[in-house]
């Protein structure tokens, strides 16, 4: 047979997490693949059988949800939960919220100021409401 050889309980140290995190998760499978036997790991992890057998379930459903088949793209809107949804509608009022207040002081400064623009020849050109047209030379930063 050919190919690698499975990796087992040493892959778990590759993942991200801290590493009591891993050694607790490494003591989960061990009970599993019969490596350790249930009333060893609970006095290795300081828990009664109960809590053991919680933390086991809750690891394996995670495991479980994480390699479910999902429809590939973005999950539509109907898919999503009620509370879901609402945090996104939220998000998006708050998005166009800060639009529309960036949009309020560019008007606001545009009728504050007077007009400002580029002239063809590189000269500002402003005109005021009781300013008559001037020519004003840009100087070059140096």
């Amino acid at each position: 047979m050919r190919g690698r050889l499975p990796s087992g309980p040493e892959y778990i140290d590759k993942l991200e997490g801290a590493a009591e995190e891993k050694e607790r998760l490494k003591t989960i499978l061990a009970t599993m693949y019969e490596d350790k036997r249930l009333l060893e790991a609970c006095a290795d992890l300081g828990l009664g059988e109960t809590r053991f057998h919680q933390l086991r379930e809750t690891a394996l459903q995670a495991a479980l949800t994480a390699i479910a088949r999902r429809p590939a793209g973005r999950p539509s809107l109907a898919s999503l939960s009620e509370s879901e949804q609402i945090r996104m509608q939220q998000q998006r009022i708050e998005e166009l919220e800060l639009a529309l207040q960036e949009a309020q002081v560019r008007e606001e400064i545009a009728l504050v100021l007077p007009q400002v623009r580029l002239d063809d020849h590189r000269s500002v050109v402003a005109v005021g409401k009781k300013m008559r047209r001037r020519r004003v030379k840009i100087r070059k930063s140096r």
